[in-house]
């Protein structure tokens, strides 16, 4: 355990590096054991599919300057993709507000390598695997932090951090503590939230997690989202 410790800690210099390091993980056995046994599973529509199984890294524009925080992968959508929102309902929303918003290059995004580009989006997970009921644990939230650190801080156009609910919302809280940072008072997440740029922090935008949850029950509508989203990609695009 020390010596995976250690291994999430070093420093990497690219993108593409961090993903390998963040696909090895096997930090939290309770997460490990969960995604795995989802992958032999599988769900009945998705038989024939040779689930991912692993820890999901961001996707999207290494340039981005609007980079979406998540809180972590579906079982049978990114779990079985390997793609952050991809393969399931969530996705579905999101991105099909981002194409409508001219950010993304198609409304679906059904699997990796379906040829989905986002232009200056990038979108990551605060927690990279799939959690049972879907929900991490305070401590496994906080050992995968490391991930969310410095897959940010190869993101150096970040101009706009979009919080996709109250849990995205605290770990970029979270990130910016562990900068020895801090917003006094501490903001309060809420749909459509926003914390304008200071003290060389970027813009902080809330929003409803566009899970089934907020989107069937008429919580999260497509126009409430596209608001706030577009919004959003404004400020990062001033």
């Amino acid at each position: 355990m020390t010596k995976r410790r250690v291994e999430i800690g070093k420093k990497v210099t690219s993108l593409p590096l961090l993903e390998k390091e963040i696909v090895a993980c096997r930090a939290c056995p309770r997460l490990v054991r969960w995604r795995e046994e989802i992958a032999k599973e599988k769900r009945k529509a998705f038989r024939d599919w040779d689930y991912w199984g692993k820890p999901i890294p961001g996707f999207g524009d290494p340039k981005a300057r609007l980079v979406i925080v998540g809180l972590a992968p579906a079982a049978h959508g990114g779990n079985r993709t390997g793609r952050i929102f991809t393969g399931d309902r969530s996705g579905d929303f999101l991105f099909a507000s981002l194409h409508r918003l001219g950010a993304a290059s198609q409304a679906e995004s059904i699997k990796r390598g379906d040829g989905m580009k986002l232009d200056d989006v990038y979108i990551l997970a605060a927690v990279r695997c799939a959690p049972p009921d879907n929900h991490p644990s305070p401590a496994e939230t906080r050992r995968c932090a490391p991930f969310l650190d410095r897959e940010l801080e190869l993101l150096p156009n970040t101009r706009v951090v979009f919080a996709l609910g109250i849990i995205a919302w605290n770990a970029w809280l979270d990130h910016i503590a562990r900068r020895d940072l801090r917003i006094k008072p501490k903001p309060t997440f809420g749909h459509g939230a926003h914390v304008p740029a200071a003290n060389g922090l970027p813009h902080l935008v809330g929003s409803f997690h566009v899970s089934q949850q907020n989107t069937l029950t008429g919580k999260l509508t497509e126009p409430m989202f596209d608001k706030v989203l577009s919004r959003a990609l404004r400020l990062a695009r001033e």
